[in-house]
C-alpha cells in the first residue's frame, strides 16, 4: 500500500465535476483506492461516496493505494488533486 497526504485547493473543492474526473481515472486502474477524510474512509471509485464526504477547500485528505499499479494509480490521483481537477 502506498500513500499520500494532500490538501485540496480548488475553490469548489470535491463537488461534481471533480469527484467525475477522479472516478473516470481512477477505475482506469485494477488498484484500490481509498480517501481518508476526518477519520472516514471513502472508496475512492465511488462517486456517490465521494460527493456524500463533503470535502471542501482546504480541507486535508489522505488518499491510499493498495493493488498491482498502487504507485501509478497514485501519481495519477496525486496530478488531478495537486493541478486542483483542472479548474485553477
Amino acid at each position: 500500500m502506498v500513500s499520500k497526504e494532500f490538501t485540496l485547493k480548488n475553490k469548489m473543492g470535491f463537488h461534481m465535476r471533480p469527484a467525475n474526473v477522479f472516478v473516470t481515472e481512477m477505475t482506469k486502474f485494477s488498484s484500490d483506492i481509498n480517501i481518508i477524510f476526518n477519520g472516514k474512509t471513502i472508496n475512492g471509485k465511488s462517486i456517490m461516496n465521494i460527493m456524500a464526504a463533503c470535502i471542501k477547500c482546504g480541507s486535508t485528505i489522505t488518499v491510499e493505494c493498495s493493488g498491482a499499479d498502487e504507485n501509478e494509480m497514485l501519481n495519477a490521483a496525486s496530478t488531478l488533486i495537486e493541478d486542483g481537477f483542472g479548474e485553477e
